[in-house]
């Protein structure tokens, strides 16, 4: 059996990179299949950490699964068959500058994360991280998948495809939300269903709703019920009412590419401290935390839980031949999977899986008003993309002028000098 090699990079994330190590050294599917699993983070001290609970969830499953761990990432990528990413630098404080910062300017955005302004300084400094990956990986392991999890995704993706020859996919659990929605509508087991959907992740559009058994597309049904559903978050209520379209029932996650998206969720930062009680006394920990469980303190069963998250099951399909149906990838558009998007955008699609890698599925055209405001989005990544190329302070502008949440051209400029000037440590200089 050949021997096949998983690198983790961001491995020492208390979030991302446990869920990734306790669903891999849970899996019994890659049980007795030759494999290393080798943990990559640029910080001694949280890879120590993760290693050191890596180590007691393999002893406590059994797992035969073989754990290395190194800050050289070149040496971790030697022989590598999948590489899975999630990195960042000082998340939370640039992502509330990504946030507040363009606030000052006027700009009443969502979240700042994935799409609006703030997503123009978030995806240049992802780029920033997962470009040099990428090139050792061209030259090391060129033959590797690359799952990457950094966001912004899509714009992510479009630089890694655009700039470099990995072969690489976006992996998100967003399209998992509207799955889990639709079978609390119906009140039957997601298991049951087939549920496709499809367009720009965070912004997709569910297609059909088929009954496994019966073969039925269910999907008006469901649609006729989704806008009689109390629970739904307001825009995405109005979404479905106005746009017929089933998305993400999360505000804050659309919002982000609509121009009128905080007028349902307002313009507070949601992990600010406008949105937190300040005690009078210091609150217990909520957690317990991960160095509890790697002394023993704790049973390191209280850490396993699903991630939600597909990359596993995707490394099983390949590993086993499976040709199972995954709901979610990004990847571009080039074999024109859906027919009225751009070729060169990045889109999220079903796929299957098997020994051969990832096949997206073709589905059918976006509605035009929702493929609208897609390609509106599409634009920006290439310019983004471009810029970042050709290092160009210029086509970076022209960027924020597309967004939906800019509104003028003067704000744009201080807003484009104020953040490059803020974030300079973690960019490169634009002319």
């Amino acid at each position: 059996m050949s021997k096949s090699k998983i690198v983790l990079i961001g491995a020492g994330s208390r979030c991302f990179g446990l869920g990734q190590v306790v669903d891999l050294l849970r899996s019994k599917e890659l049980m007795g299949r030759n494999l290393t699993f080798t943990l990559v983070d640029e910080d001694a001290a949280a890879l120590a950490l993760m290693t050191d609970i890596a180590h007691l969830v393999r002893k406590n499953t059994g797992s035969d699964i073989d754990i290395q761990s190194t800050t050289d990432r070149p040496k971790a990528l030697q022989d590598a068959t999948y590489v899975i990413t999630s990195v960042a630098r000082k998340r939370w404080e640039l992502w509330e500058q990504d946030f507040r910062v363009p606030l000052s300017y006027g700009c009443k955005h969502c979240l700042g994360e994935n799409g609006g302004p703030g997503a123009i300084f978030h995806a240049l400094r992802s780029f920033e991280l997962i470009l040099p990956i990428c090139r050792d990986i061209e030259e090391i392991c060129p033959d590797a998948l690359l799952l990457n999890f950094t966001n912004p995704e899509a714009r992510v993706l479009n630089a890694i495809c655009r700039l470099t020859n990995v072969k690489a996919a976006g992996i998100c659990h967003g399209v998992f939300s509207a799955i889990h929605k639709i079978g609390e509508i119906l009140d039957r087991p997601t298991e049951e269903l087939q549920i496709v959907s499809a367009g720009m992740n965070h912004f997709y559009r569910v297609q059909k709703v088929i009954d496994k058994k019966t073969g039925k597309n269910l999907y008006d049904d469901v649609l006729a019920k989704w806008k009689r559903d109390p629970s739904l978050p307001p825009l995405a209520h109005k979404i479905a009412e106005i746009f017929d379209v089933m998305t993400y029932p999360s505000d804050d996650h659309i919002g982000e590419y609509l121009s009128y998206g905080s007028e349902f969720g307002g313009v507070k930062w949601k992990y600010g401290r406008e949105v937190k009680k300040v005690s009078l006394r210091e609150p217990a920990a909520a957690k317990t935390p991960l160095e509890t469980y790697a002394a023993g303190g704790a049973p390191i069963e209280e850490l396993y839980r699903d991630s939600g998250e597909i990359t596993v099951p995707i490394i099983c399909d390949i590993e086993l031949d499976r040709g199972s149906f995954r709901e979610a990838v990004n990847v571009l558009n080039t074999e024109g999977y859906i027919e009225n998007l751009p070729a060169d955008a990045v889109i999220e699609v079903p796929a299957t899986v098997d020994a051969q890698g990832l096949h997206p599925m073709k589905v059918a055209p976006i509605p035009e008003p929702f493929a609208c405001i897609m390609r509106t989005q599409f634009s920006i990544h290439n310019l983004l993309t471009e810029a970042y190329r050709t290092k160009s302070k210029k086509l970076l502008l022209q960027a924020l002028l597309l967004d939906p949440n800019v509104q003028g051209i003067t704000a744009a400029e201080n807003m484009l000098d104020e953040m490059l000037t803020l974030q300079s440590e973690f960019l490169p200089e634009f002319r």
